[in-house]
């Protein structure tokens, strides 16, 4: 019997893989996925004026696509490794592994934010009912069901879908893995094909839309998860596929550079800043007539083009290996840019923490401002609150993680 530590089996293994998978972090990696957790929070907190200038506000690609992206790329680098090294079965059984602790999070993180807003509604004598805030209305009227939904994830609230998303995008990793070992482009045809059953505009165009690939989101109404994981897996496995090597490293040239110019400004005219600040109204009824076009639920393929646009921009701008995000300026300047830039690259790494801990934050922070006023300065403040705690909370999750203790003697 051969063991799975056998070298001429992992030899073997290792033609049949299309290319090396990448076994060190890119800092640009942990830069832009840091970046997306302050964006997130921002998004999440009510009536924050931050969000009026955010990225989504200008195309329609948003955080949501850096974050997918950013974790595809994460993803090739921690569990490509385990399915090079210790072979399909195990690398499974760590992807395994990872879904169980993505939705130990959910979980958690719904009861910490369900708890919270209860806490405020029974100890307080406020305008608003904060259950109903985020909709949950049939979850405190009637507990038992769906408490059954909750855990069998048959009843996903809008606030709690990204995690649940994520979880259905790992799981179909060990799929992708196999298809590699056949050829790289089975798994860009099975992501293609996967990701057009998502698109409901078009598959209702056909009549189709029996064969709608999605889950259902509450058992009272059809409506499905607003992240559709089916649609989302195309970005998540694209950064995936760029850092296993299934797709080449883009060329910096100025013909690409100019090409994603064109793409991101074009699409300035059809964003929420456009109409809001520029005067583009006829973009209204354009946005209205070709909704499934740029979708975010089922994830609309003119976000896809315009998240890799700005995407190659980003990844020029930063420079080869990040050697331009690392030098910023000289003296004061390059020492203070220095320190930040640790910061958002801790933020980056410990992205599943940050951003539980984002979305309970947000809520509290929303209910602190309903209380003392949103003017400018208090939401300016509650911001930046806010920024520093993601912040502890990367350091200390990264702490834990290196378990100090068990250096003692």
């Amino acid at each position: 019997m051969t063991s799975v530590a056998d070298p001429a089996m992992l030899q073997r293994r290792a033609k049949e893989t299309a290319a090396p998978a990448a076994t060190t972090r890119d800092i640009r990696l942990d830069f832009f996925r840091g970046l997306a957790m302050f964006i997130i929070l921002c998004a999440h907190t009510p009536s924050n004026f931050f969000t009026s200038w955010i990225p989504a506000r200008w195309g329609f690609s948003d955080a949501t696509e850096i974050f997918v992206f950013c974790s595809g790329m994460a993803s090739a680098i921690a569990f490509g490794r385990t399915f090079d090294r210790a072979g399909w079965t195990l690398g499974t059984g760590r992807v395994g592994y990872r879904v169980w602790q993505v939705y130990w999070a959910h979980i958690g993180m719904f009861f910490a934010i369900a708890t919270m807003l209860a806490a405020f509604d029974t100890f307080g004598d406020f305008d608003k009912t904060y259950i109903g805030t985020l909709n949950l209305w049939k979850f405190f009227a009637d507990p038992g069901p769906q408490l059954v939904g909750l855990f069998t994830l048959t009843y996903v609230p809008n606030y709690f879908d990204i995690l649940p998303m994520y979880m259905v995008i790992l799981v179909m990793m060990p799929l992708m893995m196999a298809l590699s070992r056949i050829s790289v482009w089975a798994v860009f045809a099975a992501m293609a094909l996967i990701w057009l059953f998502a698109q409901r505009a078009v598959l209702d165009a056909l009549g189709l839309i029996d064969l709608h690939l999605g889950f259902p989101a509450e058992p009272w109404s059809d409506r499905k998860w607003f992240f559709n994981p089916f649609g989302w897996q195309l970005v998540f496995f694209t950064g995936f596929a760029l850092m296993r090597g299934w797709i080449p490293k883009p060329p910096v040239n100025p013909w690409l550079i100019g090409l994603a110019l064109v793409i991101v400004i074009a699409n300035v005219p059809l964003s929420h800043i456009g109409m809001r600040e520029f005067g583009f109204d006829w973009a209204r009824g354009w946005r209205i007539a070709n909704t499934g076009l740029f979708n975010k639920s089922d994830f609309g393929i003119l976000r896809y083009v315009h998240f890799l646009a700005l995407a190659y921009l980003c990844w020029v701008a930063a420079g080869d290996g990040g050697a331009r995000l690392k030098t910023v300026g000289t003296g004061l300047l390059s020492r203070a840019w220095g320190a930040l830039l640790k910061m958002i690259l801790k933020v980056g790494q410990q992205s599943l923490a940050v951003f539980v801990f984002s979305m309970v934050f947000a809520r509290l922070s929303g209910f602190v401002m309903d209380q003392i006023g949103r003017t400018t300065w208090n939401m300016v403040l509650a911001n930046f609150v806010g920024f520093a705690a993601l912040i502890v909370v990367a350091y200390s999750v990264a702490w834990f993680k290196s378990q100090p203790w068990r250096a003692t003697k």
